[in-house]
């Protein structure tokens, strides 16, 4: 049987506007952090993953290396759209589990403050018209015809599918799951906007793709996060309050879109979720009702309504019940994303799958302060990203 992993140390910096600091700047700190958290240093690392999505610098984990550390060991660098940072972490779980490391270290960092609206751009030529120019061309004219691909339609797209398939998901419920995040984000220090928002600020402001107007989308931001990973024989022979704040990772999964009989071309980012979320938990040994705290990609509103019922929070078509009954607020018996969720906390594309953990993680730990959900025992990390790719981690307290 596979080795037990546990996160040993774990980072995150706040998300937000950087100017001064690079993408090597940030993921120093992140993966500092992390190593100072666990208690051990670089020379104790066995492998090394990290992702960056959108900085163009390439190798980003040899660059990070020649500022904290370069010691010869493997370098996994990871793209994986918004599973980026997820990815780099069960990267270094795989090398764990295969016998490669008894300890690795998974980094995930991004500059995207004042980037705008993320997504797909027709490829022009030289006259400034659209031009189909091979493979990835010839996908490029979806935009307007068929669908979307720009992030805020498609998850536009998604919740209003799933209010006409299930009824009740109108454009106030969606305005008040953001209003949910934001009053949440006021007790995140790490968060980029601490703002709790009325129901008609919300509402009534720049609509994006409706029904998401800006305070329902997840805002650009820098940041980075990290976390340390240790296999369980190496944990057992580190000092006793080391091994007390270990977080046991009892699963570890990502998926892609399966074959289906619909387009493959447009996304879906509800079946790779759901496969995910199986998985996680026939892997765990747990079920959705486990769950004492739960952190989802609400990369928009839309997607978060959607995402209850892809994590099986609720039965099948009762995401809208599960929200008017109150459990994903923090007094809830459900909380999701007490974080402030990327509506709040920031979306730095590929350090958010690892920031998750983080604010997971910090819970189980009973560090979280003011937000602390008390007697936190299990909770379930989620990112997804298009093109396609979802990583879930269920983490859970250490006995004591």
């Amino acid at each position: 049987m596979a080795e037990t992993l546990w996160i040993l140390g774990i980072h995150m910096t706040k998300f937000g506007k950087h100017p001064d600091e690079d993408l090597v700047d940030l993921a120093s700190e992140a993966a500092l952090g992390a190593l100072a958290d666990g208690g051990v240093s670089m020379k104790d690392i066995g492998v090394l993953a990290a992702g960056n999505l959108l900085g163009g610098v390439g190798g980003i984990g040899q660059l990070l290396q020649k500022q904290i550390g370069q010691t010869g060991i493997p370098v996994y660098n990871v793209q994986n759209a918004c599973a980026t940072g997820a990815t780099a972490l069960r990267t270094v779980c795989m090398a764990i589990k295969a016998g490669e490391a008894e300890m690795g270290l998974a980094v995930g960092v991004e500059k995207l403050s004042g980037a705008g609206l993320l997504g797909a751009r027709p490829r022009k030529d030289e006259s400034g018209t659209w031009s189909r120019s091979g493979r990835l061309g010839a996908v490029g004219a979806v935009d307007g015809r068929i669908g979307t691909e720009t992030m805020a339609g498609v998850f536009a797209q998604v919740g209003m599918e799933y209010g006409h398939k299930y009824g009740g998901a109108d454009f106030e419920l969606f305005a008040r799951i953001s209003e949910k995040n934001h009053a949440h984000s006021t007790l995140n220090p790490l968060a980029a906007y601490q703002k709790r928002m009325s129901l008609e600020q919300i509402m009534n402001d720049v609509m994006i793709a409706y029904p998401n107007t800006r305070p329902m989308c997840s805002a650009n931001t820098d940041g980075a996060a990290a976390a340390v990973v240790i296999a369980d024989s190496a944990l057992q022979r580190l000092p006793l309050e080391q091994r007390r704040r270990a977080v046991k990772i009892a699963a570890s999964v990502l998926t892609s879109d399966p074959w289906t009989e619909a387009c493959q071309v447009l996304p879906d980012v509800n079946t790779l979720t759901r496969a995910a979320a199986a998985q996680a938990y026939e892997q765990a040994g747990v079920g959705p009702g486990d769950l004492d705290l739960v952190e989802l990609h609400d990369c928009f509103a839309t997607a978060e309504l959607v995402h209850y019922d892809n994590l099986m929070l609720c039965e099948e078509g009762g995401a809208v019940d599960f929200f008017k009954s109150g459990a994903p607020w923090r007094d809830g018996s459900t909380p999701v994303n007490v974080s402030g969720g990327l509506q709040s906390k920031g979306h730095p594309i590929a350090a958010t799958g690892i920031a998750n953990v983080w604010e997971i993680a910090t819970h189980l730990r009973g560090e979280a302060g003011d937000r602390q959900i008390e007697g936190a025992r299990v909770g379930l990390a989620h990112v997804i990203g298009l093109g396609s790719a979802c990583g879930v981690h269920i983490l859970e307290k250490a006995a004591a």
